[in-house]
């Protein structure tokens, strides 16, 4: 998404910036994990597919995407490929009434899980959808077996509105309501939005 591609968020743990061309390489690498393939029901691409993808998701304008850096790593290193932990998304659908989108989140590098990192990311690009991209309601699609990210999105108010067995997918959906935005806004007080020059 052009409208994101010159953003960077800054929070306490994470720095969240655009999918550029320098970080295909290590993307690339995290998406040969079984695990990560998965968990993110993704299918393997060929690193030539992966370059075209990156360009795909900095042109389509209904899909949203960071990657996220590890503030600390950054911070004492200011190697961003070194930062690299993960992703965030969000695929815009505008078909109903609702201004809506599918949220996801991934922690691939696994010694940088349950530490906040990806609830922080998640609360990050919550905001930024809803307070940039007008998103008024939220739809995650979570493997039946991915306990701790079923948690994270039900403990910050998303509900189970759907399951498939066919896909072993859980459907939790967050309608944007003020008190929910209220909740969000003091959980993200860290939330830093800067312009990449």
């Amino acid at each position: 998404m052009k409208q994101n591609s010159k953003t960077k968020i800054i929070g306490k743990k994470v720095i969240l910036v655009p999918y550029k061309k320098i970080h295909v390489e290590k993307y690339h690498r995290w998406m040969q994990n079984e695990e990560l393939l998965e968990l993110t029901a993704s299918e393997p691409l060929t690193l030539e597919q992966e370059y075209e993808m990156q360009i795909s998701w900095l042109e389509d304008e209904d899909k949203c995407t960071f990657i996220v850096l590890d503030k600390s790593i950054l911070d004492h290193t200011g190697d961003e490929i070194a930062s690299m932990i993960g992703d965030v998304n969000l695929y815009l659908n505008n078909d109903g009434c609702d201004k809506e989108a599918e949220i996801e989140v991934m922690i691939a590098d696994i010694k940088h899980r349950s530490m906040g990192k990806g609830k922080e990311s998640l609360l990050f690009m919550l905001r930024y959808g809803i307070d940039t991209l007008g998103i008024t309601k939220l739809v995650a699609k979570i493997k039946m077996k991915n306990e701790k990210s079923l948690n994270l999105f039900k403990n910050i108010g998303f509900i189970q509105t759907g399951e498939s067995i066919f896909f072993q997918e859980i459907e939790l959906t967050c309608h944007v309501t003020n008190n929910w935005k209220k909740g969000l806004n003091e959980q993200t007080d860290a939330y830093q939005i800067e312009e990449i020059k």
